[in-house]
């Protein structure tokens, strides 16, 4: 390890952007070659550049292996700041490219499976219709892992159902929640479902009780959503479907529904086109009540960049038009 002590004077005229931007890309990958042609660079220039940053460091960043290479924990604890340093970049980019034309930018955006069937993809339809030259990326995942990324800098923002107050994971970063409305929880079938044409008349029959036998597909366990549904569960004094998956993935859910005699629990939202479609057929039950608050995500004390400003107008946009309509 470097004996000598490092200063931002030394940082400033050694760490060169380009090398960082290699040292992230093979951090991520954890191959050299992998990164060389992500990046379209020779494998030797991007090993050229790792040994001249382990050369000012005086240690090694990462262990060479036959799959591979190995990151010591002096690369993981640099990586952390490459990575805030990289999005800042990325920012910088965005908005000097929107001052310089007014129509251009990157954002890089989150979305749970509230947001993922209607709120955004409207939002994004409207950001293309308006604003072509915007880049638009999009990740799907559990809030475990969307927020993590939000608070670092990988994602721009978050869209789907909001964290409630007492789930730590959604307010142990420095984050803000916007609420744009709520959202109902409803139980969906496939329409070859035997259970497809029960009507509201039919409703004191089919309750939990009725329903248990069948297979469900649950929210995941890394879900928000999945401690209400167990509640709810358990409140009726039957505990959890012996028959379960458990799943946030629209399309695969919806998948499950068409070929089996599956339940799902969706919001409202997601279900809809798979509805009106005549895919599924929604079950005459509201044991589950509301599905909870939904709306966006952003980190706390950072301006955001041009291209989010659009996103996030659009979404309060459809917001508006929407709870207009349910008045």
């Amino acid at each position: 390890m470097s004996n000598f002590r490092i200063t931002p004077n030394a940082l400033g005229h050694k760490f060169k952007l380009h090398q960082l931007q290699i040292f992230e890309r093979v951090l991520e990958r954890r191959s050299l070659s992998r990164a060389a042609n992500e990046l379209n660079l020779t494998q030797p220039s991007v090993t050229k550049a790792i040994f001249e940053l382990e050369k000012f460091v005086g240690a090694t960043l990462f262990e060479r292996s036959n799959r591979g290479v190995v990151p010591t924990e002096l690369a993981h604890m640099l990586g952390r700041r490459v990575k805030t340093l990289m999005a800042e970049l990325r920012y910088m980019t965005d908005e000097l490219n929107a001052v310089l034309s007014g129509e251009s930018g990157h954002v890089i955006v989150g979305t749970l499976i509230a947001a993922s069937a209607k709120l955004l993809p409207e939002a994004i339809a409207l950001l293309m219709q308006e604003h072509p030259g915007i880049l638009v990326t999009i990740t799907e995942g559990p809030s475990s892992h969307l927020f993590p990324a939000l608070a670092t800098g990988d994602l721009d923002v978050v869209v789907g159902r909001l964290p409630e107050r007492d789930i730590a994971l959604g307010y142990s970063f420095p984050l803000v929640h916007h609420a744009l409305y709520e959202e109902k929880l409803c139980a969906v079938v496939g329409a070859q479902h035997p259970l497809a044409g029960a009507r509201a008349v039919d409703l004191p029959a089919l309750d939990l009780a009725a329903l248990i036998d069948h297979p469900w597909i649950l929210p995941s366990s890394d879900s928000p959503l999945r401690t209400a549904v167990e509640q709810t569960f358990y409140r009726t004094g039957l505990g959890l479907p012996t028959r379960h998956i458990e799943s946030l993935s629209l399309l695969t859910n919806v998948g499950i529904l068409l070929r089996t005699d599956a339940i799902a629990l969706m919001p409202h939202d997601a279900a809809d086109q798979f509805l009106q479609q005549g895919m599924l057929k929604r079950l005459p039950i509201d044991t589950f009540g509301q599905f909870g608050k939904v709306g966006y995500s952003v980190r706390a004390h950072r301006q955001l960049t041009p291209a989010s400003q659009h996103l996030i107008e659009y979404l309060h946009r459809i917001a508006d038009a929407r709870n207009g309509s349910a008045t």
